[in-house]
């Protein structure tokens, strides 16, 4: 597995955590993105300061306003984000904006529930279809009929808890609402794996680890992964990534995971 190689790429949930991970890590490689799009939801706000500071040394990164909730801001987004690739389109659409909580059957709720969906599920199908024109785009431009990362890709951050075979880590909690909302991302990814293949799209979902993020709790465990470790490996993983991958359900290492 090599480096990735890749014109373009977006990034959703990138003011901290595993986005601002993977962002620092593609402007860090030996041939970085010509053009690295950060989107948050509050890019002048003080939790995007890691991401301003960033910016002021890199010319090819672009901090995008995005709420994932919200189609108008979406809408938004995937224009600006046209303007500056011009016709060249976006060849790697990261999903990583993300939530979730600790609710348990006995205490779940429907608002619950859908504030999960909106941002977990809702939020990459919508930005998705947003995006289509622009990874078709990029499909068109590339030689070669494979599909890859470096080609035109949509890589949804998901995560092992929502594995319906292994149930992972039930034991530190039930986590219902997220768990529900993930299985329904990595169906969603199967979908788009399918309609997207003659376009030319690599559709994957990828589990970072259970990385110690703030979202990630502070539970220590042997099996957590810094963010560090989750992001360099998936970064591996999408460089070597072919027509054989689309539709799958991968680790931070390339292990395929059960649904």
């Amino acid at each position: 597995m090599g480096e990735l190689r890749v014109r373009s790429v977006l990034v959703t949930g990138a003011n901290r955590g595993i986005g601002l991970g993977l962002v620092q890590h593609l402007l860090g490689l030996p041939n970085p993105p010509e053009w690295v799009f950060a989107a948050c939801r509050d890019p002048k706000g003080q939790r995007a300061q890691e991401l301003q500071n960033l910016a002021s040394k890199h010319p090819n990164l672009v901090i995008v306003p995005l709420e994932v909730t919200d189609p108008a801001s979406i809408k938004a987004a995937a224009a600006s984000v046209g303007e500056r690739l011009k016709d060249s389109g976006l060849n790697l659409l990261i999903n990583n904006a993300g939530i979730g909580n600790n609710s348990s059957l006995d205490n779940v709720t429907p608002e619950d529930l859908a504030q999960m969906y909106a941002t977990n599920t809702i939020g990459p199908l919508l930005l998705s279809q947003a995006f289509l024109p622009l990874l078709k785009k990029a499909a068109q431009g590339s030689p070669g009929s494979g599909l890859s990362c470096s080609k035109a890709a949509i890589i949804n951050m998901s995560s092992y808890a929502g594995s319906i075979q292994d149930i992972y880590v039930w034991e530190y909690g039930q986590a219902i609402s997220y768990r529900c909302s993930k299985a329904a991302l990595n169906m969603l990814t199967k979908c788009q794996s399918l309609a997207y293949r003659e376009h030319g799209i690599l559709c994957a979902a990828f589990h970072p680890g259970w990385v110690i993020t703030d979202m990630g709790g502070t539970i220590e465990d042997k099996t957590r992964v810094t963010v560090d470790v989750s992001v360099r490996g998936m970064l591996k993983v999408m460089s070597s990534l072919s027509e054989k991958d689309t539709g799958t359900f991968l680790d931070w290492e390339g292990k395929v995971l059960p649904w």
